[in-house]
């Protein structure tokens, strides 16, 4: 007999839903804090953003090159990224896999079926970073 209400544990009293959002956050997040990532985003969805977050008010978005769809009990998760130059992508890739599983499977509870990760640009050292505010402008 299962015990639903009084006596039954309280993690089956409810339910608990997480937001697309909130794993989108998550994921932008942990994808970010690897080594080698310069920034998330394709070419367009960046400049489009560093437009908006120069406007006064405005803020970087950590979900900027995150779509996910969650379930009931699973998530699946794809970044666009740019790359530094120099670095191993396919290690990158990797590493970001890891860290986004980790971080949404442990903050969430729900189970990363796939993390799909497509690399649309390449950071060269002496390239002007597109998302820094210009200094000269006050």
């Amino acid at each position: 007999m299962e015990r639903t209400g009084r006596g039954a544990p309280p993690g089956s009293r409810g339910r608990t839903t997480v937001a697309d959002g909130v794993v989108a956050k998550i994921a932008g997040m942990a994808a970010r804090d690897v080594a080698g990532i310069h920034a998330l985003g394709g070419g367009l969805t960046r400049t489009v953003g560093a437009v908006r977050d120069r406007v006064p008010g405005g803020r970087a978005s950590v979900t900027r090159g995150v779509k996910v769809e969650v379930g009931e009990r699973q998530s699946a998760i794809d970044l666009e990224v740019v790359v530094e130059y120099g670095i191993a992508i396919s290690d990158v890739a990797g590493d970001v896999r890891e860290n986004v599983i980790e971080a949404v499977e442990r903050m969430t509870g729900l189970e990363v079926v796939e993390v799909n990760i497509s690399v649309n640009d390449l950071h060269l050292p002496d390239e002007e970073d597109e998302e820094t505010p210009d200094t000269r402008l006050q």
